[in-house]
């Protein structure tokens, strides 16, 4: 185990930025390198639909759309570290994954 990898994804970016502030503020407190977090592209889903129910009259479109911001950050993994770091109070619409590489 050389390092941890922790994977956040939100449609919610003010509560993905809360959390890795918090994971910062653990690192930072058990004395453990981090790197991060690296903001990945953003994954924009698009969907089109007809404005009219019965599909009768003008075209006319509206469009949806909902965004996915995610962050990567890579730890040294310590025992500390990452007890703290599973009692983490986290938002609904954030979601971690963390792998040991």
């Amino acid at each position: 185990m050389n390092k941890a990898r922790i994977r956040l994804s939100s449609t919610d970016p003010q509560g993905l930025n809360s959390i890795c502030g918090e994971i910062m503020k653990i690192a930072e407190k058990t004395g453990v390198k981090l790197r991060g977090p690296i903001p990945l592209p953003t994954k924009r889903l698009w969907v089109p639909t007809r404005k009219s129910p019965c599909g009768e009259g003008t075209h006319t479109w509206d469009s949806w759309e909902m965004r996915i911001h995610k962050r990567l950050i890579d730890v040294d993994p310590n025992e500390r570290f990452l007890k703290r770091l599973m009692r983490i109070q986290t938002p609904e619409k954030v979601f971690i994954e963390i792998e040991l590489l």
